[in-house]
């Protein structure tokens, strides 16, 4: 009997088979978005054991565990490593359906070369056999990173953070690219609580005392040149949709005058605010050559009682239905009417979406670069099987496919990358099954491997164009 993961694992025909083996398992992973923490690859950090490396920090998991009744001391609390693998352990039968059952024994096979299931029968040996090699200098951070053909990652950092370890990776003999996007949403969310405290660190980290507008503008900008000058050549907004409300200048001038005198705001005014400041940042990646990166859709800290417990990301979002079209097709407008537009990558949370996203792109594909906006892969809820294939067939539909860029982890874990090969092994079924349809010509194979070999790596690689080491 053969394994669950095997070498056809969601490959269902000869031709979807080929596909893989032949264009897409052995390319390079380009993964251009995700949470890794650089400090840990700057050190080459050795975790103490499994559960230091692929539950803590994992929000899919806890939500899992806790959905099981799992209690939360053996999710997030003071429960022991150990304990909370097992409760783990116990978890992954009851995932079957969700992606994590099929993410969990990829990542088994792939890092550990276990094929067993994972469940409270097999879970002490499984732990104990993971535990002793994860502690060893063969899976530190860097050797995750080669295990699984890792040219490049590109983590995301506040326009706050130093870069400090960026910059030791740069001047490293590490051969895995590492670098960064720039994330200023902090500087965004007018509204936010703690706004003008984040303002004045941004200010110290410029060297720009943040009383006007235009101090805010200058800081940014300052913070944008030290993150060119260290190798970025992405940013990334994960904003629940696109702001774009009608604004003056003195109106913007007057908000950000209220904010910093600590008074209060309306929404309204918060919204202009976040349009102007969203514009001109964007305007100024445009200046730089940036990639930029909108992730939409999500509706965040929905439990509150938890959120003041334990705080952001752990495990208390949900999709968002908010309205995406008018304003987001209003804002790359403007931007295309100055000429202003950069490469722009836009992910949906909500699927109900996504014909909206896939229809989007093509308004603003000026034929000045191949496949300058994109739709971005399925993200976060919809990074699994089902969401995946309906972003792939809305962006087949209504755009090409042929120049999609593909799949990133976005994920805080290191042990996360085989969902490139996940992605891959759905790209190449979708394709075998349609060849074996008469949908697609037999007779096109090369080229079709080219399709998939290019959306699996070489389409990236054209449209980042990261200087390889």
């Amino acid at each position: 009997m053969s394994t669950f993961i095997n070498d056809n694992f969601l490959l269902e025909n000869k031709y979807a088979e080929e596909l893989y083996h032949n264009y897409s398992k052995n390319q390079p992973i380009i993964d251009y978005h995700n949470h890794l923490n650089p400090q840990f690859i700057a050190e080459d950090k050795i975790f103490n054991n499994i559960t230091d490396v692929w539950i803590k920090g994992d929000h899919y998991k806890w939500r899992a565990m806790r959905t099981l009744g799992i209690n939360e001391q053996f999710v997030t609390g003071n429960g022991s490593d150990k304990d909370k693998f097992l409760n783990w352990a116990k978890t992954v039968p009851y995932t079957m359906r969700n992606p994590l059952y099929h993410w969990t024994h990829l990542e088994l096979a792939r890092y550990f070369d276990i094929t067993d299931l994972l469940n409270e029968k097999s879970a002490e040996r499984i732990y104990e056999e993971t535990s002793a090699k994860v502690n060893s200098a063969e899976y530190s951070t860097r050797n995750l990173l080669r295990k699984v053909n890792a040219e490049l990652v590109c983590t995301t950092e506040d326009p706050i953070d130093s870069l400090d370890f960026h910059e030791q990776l740069a001047k490293s003999d590490f051969k895995t690219t590492v670098s960064t996007a720039f994330r200023p949403d902090k500087a965004i969310l007018i509204a936010n609580d703690g706004y003008n405290e984040y303002l004045d660190v941004l200010g110290q980290k410029a060297s720009i005392e943040i009383n006007t507008y235009a101090d805010l503008q200058a800081a940014l900008r300052n913070r944008i040149e030290y993150f060119n000058a260290n190798g970025c050549q992405l940013c990334d907004h994960g904003l629940d949709q696109i702001y774009f409300e009608n604004y003056t200048e003195s109106e913007v001038v007057a908000i950000f005058k209220k904010k910093r005198e600590n008074q209060a705001i309306s929404n309204e005014e918060a919204l202009k605010f976040q349009s102007a400041i969203l514009v001109f940042l964007c305007e100024t990646y445009h200046e730089f050559g940036w990639v930029q990166q909108f992730h939409l859709g999500a509706l965040r800290n929905n439990n509150a009682r938890m959120h003041r417990i334990l705080g952001p990301d752990t495990g208390w979002d949900s999709i968002g239905d908010y309205p995406q079209a008018q304003k987001l097709s209003a804002f790359l407008n403007a931007l295309d009417s100055k000429d202003k537009l950069t490469k722009t990558i836009i992910y949906n949370l909500n699927p109900a979406d996504n014909e909206v996203m896939a229809t989007m792109i093509g308004n603003f594909n000026d034929g000045s670069v191949r496949g300058k906006v994109q739709f971005g892969s399925g993200w976060w809820f919809l990074d699994q099987k089902d969401g995946m294939i309906k972003q792939l067939n809305a962006l087949s539909n209504m755009s090409l496919i042929s120049c999609f860029v593909g799949m990133l982890t976005d994920s805080r874990s290191f042990l996360s990358f085989p969902r490139h090969e996940y992605f891959r092994r759905i790209v190449c079924n979708l394709l075998g099954d349609e060849i074996k349809r008469g949908e697609l010509p037999a007779s096109e194979m090369e080229w079709i491997g080219k399709m998939v070999s290019d959306i699996s790596y070489g389409n990236a690689k054209e449209y980042f164009k990261f200087p390889v080491k």
